[in-house]
C-alpha cells in the first residue's frame, strides 16, 4: 500500500498520495517546488497522528501550473417585487501542485 499524508494549506486539509495531482488556493510565493509539513501520515496499517504535526515528515511538491484561475461562480441576489436584482461573478485562483515525495 501506499504511503498517504494530510496536508494543511490555504486553511483547508488535503488526503495526498505520491503522483498524485491536486489543485489547491493559490500560492503566492510557490516557485518550482514547494513542501509542506504532514498532520497525518498513513504508512499501510501503521498510522501517526501529529501533535499539531508529525516530526521529521516532509511532504514536496513540484508546482504544475502556478496562478489559474477556476470556473467562474455567479452570486445573485433577488427580490421580488422590489426592483432588487444583483449579479455578481468571482473567479477563484489556484495553484496545481503534482505530490512529488512524501518522506
Amino acid at each position: 500500500m501506499t504511503k498517504k499524508a494530510v496536508i494543511l494549506t490555504g486553511g483547508k486539509q488535503y488526503v495526498v498520495t505520491e503522483g498524485e495531482t491536486i489543485e489547491v488556493d493559490l500560492i503566492k510565493d510557490a516557485g518550482k517546488t514547494a513542501s509542506f509539513e504532514a498532520l497525518l501520515v498513513m504508512d499501510g496499517d501503521k498510522t501517526t497522528v501529529g501533535t499539531p504535526l508529525v516530526s521529521g515528515i516532509k511532504v514536496t511538491a513540484d508546482v504544475v501550473e502556478a496562478d489559474e484561475k477556476g470556473e467562474k461562480v455567479m452570486a445573485i441576489r433577488y427580490k421580488a417585487k422590489k426592483r432588487v436584482h444583483k449579479v455578481r461573478g468571482h473567479r477563484q485562483r489556484h495553484t496545481t501542485l503534482k505530490i512529488s515525495k512524501i518522506a
